[in-house]
């Protein structure tokens, strides 16, 4: 019969330690483990025989939330609860508490959610998926129609090499956790990048600084065991006594510590790497996976453009007058004119699914309107509509005719049966970033 572990003591605690332990280890207690009912009900709607990178990447982003949105508001409920169940506590359980064997079970809880949130993080970096490489429609909108965050993916998604070191980095501190030992650092690779995270999302208008600063507060925790300890040897250059902290696992509680560790190793880091892997080779999740029209991708200039029978000059002020056209790998056609755009924004990191709701390419850019299209090839019909939710009655139903190559008339009717009709002569342009992820980092481009 299994035995409960016992720990070695560190000593007698102080009456501060002990309520300033008790704080913290209802805040963080609070923090952790899953309160509301969001969790649980993307839990039970996971199909386990079938589980995705999305389904794990779900579970590892929870955070407690109150009120309906991630906010620091959550935080300071979570804090009036801890304050009031250490005031409380002493008047409802007399027992006495074994300080040493809470506070090493609680950086047990957090250390593996800690772990659990950099590494989901981290395996969409190193198979750069979460600052994918520009459209083509991104390529030819200027810098100006960006948001500050668009910008930020952008710059991002341009060196996926990169972008595959941050998520190996994430990868390592997370694995580290793993082990009591190389706790600390784990900390010291997690708070820098963490917080510069943080930062980031706020410098650049971000929506993922308050899950960043949740992690940052788990590793700060973590971190304060050896503060102190790193303190006196680092700054003060005074001898320092290591810590002698050590759990003893007797019975059966060492086969049971190492199956629950397994089973989160495979779990979280194996299979879900594996499946992130998958997303990467299939395209990932910022763009629709409908393909477009073959052999259609590119930029394209309006030569002649028509509307209600009445022919357009080209014209940058325009409200009508389409300026250019793209055409994406995917069922997306971007059209560039004065038309106002209504700017959508991404206020979190979301792995969508379904191809409507993949608004990667229009999230925090204006200048340009993105249309999803279905095609009637027996008719040669594109019906378009407007990818931006404020934009939904933005609709063109088009006869479609590709004269050669590099020419493609457009012509049809929009929502208000205003007719339109357009020519489109295809530019060949070559891109930095495609040319240079074709031949490689150290080809001679010619562009």
């Amino acid at each position: 019969m299994a035995q409960v572990p016992t720990i070695e003591t560190q000593g007698e605690w102080t009456k501060t330690e002990q309520l300033v332990f008790k704080f913290f280890g209802i805040y963080f207690f609070f923090q952790i483990l899953p309160l509301d009912i969001s969790f649980f009900k993307h839990l039970f709607s996971i199909n386990w025989l079938g589980v995705t990178y999305r389904d794990i990447f779900y579970l590892s982003k929870y955070a407690p939330d109150f009120i309906g949105e991630s906010s620091f508001i959550n935080w300071l409920i979570i804090a009036v609860l801890a304050l009031i169940g250490t005031i409380l506590g002493k008047t409802f359980y007399k027992k006495e508490l074994d300080y040493d064997k809470l506070y090493y079970w609680l950086r047990v809880l957090v250390r593996y959610r800690l772990a659990i949130g950099v590494i989901a993080y981290g395996f969409l970096k190193f198979f750069p998926i979460q600052s994918p490489i520009p459209s083509i429609s991104n390529l030819n909108t200027e810098y100006g129609d960006f948001t500050a965050w668009k910008l930020f993916s952008l710059g991002l998604g341009v060196v996926p090499s990169y972008q595959s070191f941050l998520g190996l980095v994430e990868i390592v501190g997370g694995l580290l956790l793993l082990n009591r030992k190389t706790t600390t650092i784990a900390t010291l690779i997690i708070l820098p990048f963490a917080g510069n995270v943080a930062i980031s999302n706020i410098a650049y208008e971000g929506g993922e600084y308050v899950y960043a600063f949740y992690l940052v507060a788990l590793a700060l925790y973590l971190f304060a065991f050896d503060a102190i300890r790193l303190f006196n040897v680092l700054s003060l250059e005074k001898p320092t006594l290591p810590n002698t902290f050590q759990p003893v696992f007797e019975g059966n509680w060492k086969q049971i510590r190492l199956a629950v560790k397994s089973v989160f190793i495979l779990f979280f880091v194996v299979v879900y790497g594996l499946k992130t892997y998958g997303a990467y080779q299939d395209g990932g999740y910022h763009f629709p996976a409908q393909k477009g029209l073959a052999n259609t991708a590119g930029l394209y200039n309006v030569s002649e453009f028509k509307w209600n029978n009445q022919t357009i000059p080209y014209s940058k002020t325009d409200t009508l007058r389409w300026q250019n056209v793209v055409f994406e790998k995917w069922n997306t056609i971007s059209i560039k004119s004065n038309q106002p755009v209504q700017l959508v924004h991404l206020p979190s990191e979301e792995l969508f699914e379904k191809d409507s709701a993949r608004i990667y390419e229009l999230a925090g850019s204006q200048g340009r309107h993105y249309y999803e299209y279905k095609i009637d090839t027996a008719r040669a019909i594109l019906s378009l509509k407007n990818r931006n939710v404020n934009h939904r009655n933005d609709q063109f139903i088009l006869s479609f005719k590709q004269l050669n190559d590099s020419t493609i008339v457009l012509s049809g009717v929009n929502a208000q049966s205003d007719s339109v009709y357009a020519v489109l002569n295809k530019i060949n342009k070559k891109y930095l970033t495609f040319e240079a992820k074709k031949l490689g980092r150290r080809s001679v481009l010619k562009l």
